[in-house]
């Protein structure tokens, strides 16, 4: 699929946001402590990705109890859903200088079209080193779900099945979807949130 950028000016992909709060202490503590000058690009958003997969709990594989949304939150409580997820890993990335937007899916929220569906977020980086976009997903691995940064070959969370409504979107925003920060801000039992509040579509 051909990524689509929103935006053309690569300094809507850098600004820092409510949500992408990156000059925040924590955030910036973070980026020291994943990155040093030996690494390249490439290195680094590996890097990133890979903590934010796997280090950062996704809440409702714990059941967890605390809804996330700021990207210094997410760090600090080390949960988030997968809206929150994306507004870390693009808060760290940022910091170092490197642009990430914001990407969706339309996907089945459980496992049948009755049962409803959901905006899933991931995140678009564009690595100037080989002059192209592509899409990492930090939603964290879990059995039957296998996200893995590739240059080549996407390896995200989950294949879309058109067949059952799905949709696979292929805009990279600047900013988060409006829908998916409200909501984030909008309950504070995950739970419940994650079960019947999510948006299921842009």
């Amino acid at each position: 699929m051909k990524l689509i950028p929103e935006s053309y000016n690569m300094a809507e992909y850098l600004k820092e946001l409510e949500v992408v709060n990156y000059s925040h202490s924590i955030i910036q503590n973070k980026k020291k402590d994943l990155f040093n000058e030996e690494q390249t690009e490439i290195e680094k958003v590996k890097t990133a990705f890979e903590f934010v997969r796997d280090e950062i709990s996704h809440s409702w594989d714990i059941q967890g109890s605390i809804v996330t949304c700021q990207a210094s939150d997410v760090l600090r409580v080390k949960e988030g859903i997968c809206y929150a997820k994306a507004n870390l890993l693009a808060a760290i990335l940022r910091a170092e200088g490197i642009p990430t937007g914001f990407c969706y899916q339309k996907l089945m929220i459980f496992d049948t079209p009755e049962k409803g569906y959901s905006l899933h977020a991931l995140n678009g980086v564009f690595l100037s080193s080989v002059n192209r976009w592509i899409r990492v997903d930090g939603r964290g691995n879990k059995p039957g779900v296998q996200a893995e940064f590739s240059l080549e070959e996407e390896k995200l969370a989950f294949s879309v099945k058109e067949e059952f409504g799905e949709e696979d979107y292929p805009n990279i925003f600047p900013k988060p979807n409006l829908k998916t920060i409200t909501t984030l801000q909008a309950y504070t039992n995950v739970i419940e949130m994650y079960k019947n509040h999510l948006p299921d579509t842009l």
